[in-house]
């Protein structure tokens, strides 16, 4: 489990490191506001430059922050977290004010445009509110702009509670197709038992993610200021893997940690996702028994599709059968009835069906607004014969 790394710049990992294009970096509460006392705006600001430089290799970043419950607990003269959950969720607007204000100002001073986005469970498990929040954070990525992510905490409550933003972290992970989720925390990295417990204790450089030796290493709680704990960071990685993303778990003031990480420096630990990120992703489209509906395609449609892997455009489409929403997997089949590919549909069945042979550009007109420009992006599409 454990490796002794002669040279961490030339392994297999770094090459993932240093190839990685899009990534999620997750910081935790604790280093946000230096154990509670409020935003540590030094650090953040070196994480700030830290993701700039690497917005300017041509990478794409995400940050998941943590902080504001804890930052509102100092604006409020809280010294314990609270317990009720309308307490948490006042803390959590008082506090939320104080972060995206310090990322739009640090980000800003290295010519970063950033933007906020509170998202909750409700928003990753309804299949339409997960592909608006895919799309408004691809948009956003395309237009060189940071997305600064949290858990919306002022209206949660218990049954829709992501439960750590080390769980949002890996969610968004999924969401947008990270090559990497990086969780920066207050501790170097996983070991094999507790160093401060066992002296024998042995450091993790690199591991396979979803190893079940992994959760027996990782037990004990967060922080009075957090509620993750390294068990987290672990079930985090491992549900990152699902979509394709390995997982860096360090030392979040590791001096330019995440400069060094992306130059293939393995700094902290690393948990390898088994499977890479597309055939993730497609052998999830292609595993799904239960489809909602199905288009037919012309021939030319489907020629583009077979041989050239292209979009499917409204204006390829003949014909649209049973009933689905915008975000459910669907069949494309060409006019002999053999199914071709399937694929996330952009539009539900009813805007479908009046979308048939019709360009792209009437889709505004026919609608009243435009989710895409096609009915199954590439991205989310498959072949299937």
């Amino acid at each position: 489990m454990t490796s002794a790394i002669p040279d961490k710049t030339h392994t297999a990992g770094a090459q993932l490191l240093r190839s990685a294009r899009r990534i999620v970096v997750k910081v935790g509460s604790s280093l946000v506001t230096n154990e509670g006392r409020g935003l540590d705006e030094q650090a953040i600001g070196e994480w700030c430059r830290q993701l700039a430089v690497l917005c300017s290799q041509g990478r794409e970043l995400i940050m998941v922050s943590s902080g504001a419950i804890a930052e509102g607990m100092k604006r409020l003269g809280w010294s314990a977290r609270p317990h009720e959950l309308h307490e948490l969720q006042a803390a959590a607007a008082v506090g939320q004010m104080g972060l995206a204000h310090i990322y739009e100002t640090k980000l800003r001073e290295h010519g970063l445009g950033s933007a906020q986005v509170l998202l909750t469970h409700a928003d990753l498990a309804d299949r339409e509110r997960y592909l608006n929040a895919r799309s408004t954070l691809l948009t956003l990525l395309g237009l060189g702009v940071l997305p600064v992510i949290n858990e919306n905490d002022t209206v949660v409550n218990d049954e829709i509670k992501f439960g750590d933003n080390d769980t949002l972290g890996a969610l968004v992970a999924n969401l947008i197709e990270a090559d990497v989720l990086v969780i920066l925390t207050d501790q170097l990295g996983l070991y094999t038992a507790d160093p401060r417990k066992d002296p024998a204790a042995e450091f993790v450089h690199e591991a396979h993610a979803g190893d079940p030796a992994l959760e027996a290493m990782a037990g004990g709680a967060g922080s009075s200021i957090g509620k993750g704990g390294m068990i987290t960071k672990i079930l985090a990685a491992k549900r990152a893997a699902r979509s394709g993303a390995s997982t860096v778990i360090a030392w979040g003031r590791e001096p330019d940690a995440l400069l060094r990480l992306f130059d293939g420096d393995l700094v902290g630990t690393l948990l390898v996702a088994p499977t890479q990120k597309s055939q993730a992703r497609k052998r999830w489209i292609a595993d799904h028994l239960q489809l909602r509906g199905a288009v037919t395609v012309d021939d030319g449609a489907a020629a583009r599709l077979r041989q050239d892997g292209k979009s499917l455009l409204p204006i390829g489409m003949v014909a649209v059968e049973g009933e689905f929403s915008r975000g459910d997997v669907i069949a494309v089949r060409d006019a002999a009835g053999v199914e071709v590919a399937r694929g996330l549909a952009n539009y539900a069945s009813a805007e479908a069906r009046l979308l048939c042979r019709r360009a792209s550009t009437e889709i505004e007109k026919l609608l009243g607004y435009v989710a895409e420009p096609e009915m199954i992006d590439r991205t989310n599409l498959v072949l299937t014969r």
